[in-house]
């Protein structure tokens, strides 16, 4: 049977973290994960985190400023993203959090190429924590540096380190490339982790393009026994969205 995070940047992303972690634990997750905890008291995230017994999955570096969406593959902002990358790797330690998602930020062209491979091996060394990159999709991050998942493929092979990874997030991969499944399988040796909502709205994953029952069932027989990150917006309250995790408890 799948196992599921929920993901806080979007779940219960009203509550402060502590109380959204014991809101996951109330409706039956088996993990959580954030975007960007260094603004939340740290002594209460880690009471949430103990008093449940849910891991933290991972979190993400800083977006920078205003239209940057992340650091790492910006030319001449080395020390801006490798001080990114100390943050993240503090409160990964703070929390016991997993993995780290180096967010990429809005680039193109060679020097980026180079700028994203840089800071990555710079995070690879830092840390035994898995780090992860995500292709977002041209739809919701039309700049950003990382596109899709052959590319990221091709950045791995170059880093060429063990605790990089591909964070595999349906959502954008059903966006950009249509066959989730079919990329999944090719991806597996890759993957550190793996995200999902429908598409093309974001939304419960209990509707649109891509139907995700079999695909969890795919997951399982494939020898995923990691938490898949449930990183969708619910139309309402998220208690009200959670039909879809009832039905795969019983599925």
């Amino acid at each position: 049977m799948p196992k599921f995070s929920a993901n806080l940047g979007f779940l219960w992303a009203d509550m402060p973290l502590a109380q959204a972690i014991r809101a996951a634990a109330r409706a039956g997750f088996d993990a959580v994960e954030c975007h960007w905890p260094a603004a939340e008291p740290k002594g209460d995230v880690r009471a949430a985190l103990n008093e449940t017994g849910l891991s933290l999955l991972g979190l993400n570096t800083s977006r920078g400023p205003a239209g940057d969406f992340g650091l790492s593959a910006l030319p001449g902002r080395a020390a801006e993203a490798r001080a990114a990358v100390d943050e993240a790797i503090a409160l990964a330690e703070a929390f016991d959090a997993q993995a780290i998602h180096v967010m990429a930020g809005n680039s193109k062209g060679p020097a980026a190429h180079e700028a994203f491979l840089e800071t990555l091996s710079y995070a690879c060394a830092q840390t035994d924590r898995m780090i992860l990159i995500e292709p977002l999709n041209a739809h919701d991050a039309p700049d950003y540096f990382l596109r899709d998942t052959a590319q990221a493929e091709r950045i791995l092979a170059e880093l060429d380190t063990a605790n990089a990874r591909l964070m595999f997030d349906c959502y954008h991969v059903g966006r950009t490339e249509g066959d989730v499944a079919g990329r999944f399988r090719a991806l597996l040796p890759r993957i550190g982790h793996v995200q999902f909502a429908a598409v093309p709205d974001r939304g419960a994953p209990d509707h649109g393009e891509v139907d995700y029952p079999p695909l969890f069932a795919l997951f399982d027989q494939l020898g995923w026994d990691r938490p898949i990150g449930a990183e969708y917006r619910p139309a309402g309250a998220t208690e009200d969205s959670l039909g879809w995790l009832a039905d795969a408890r019983r599925g």
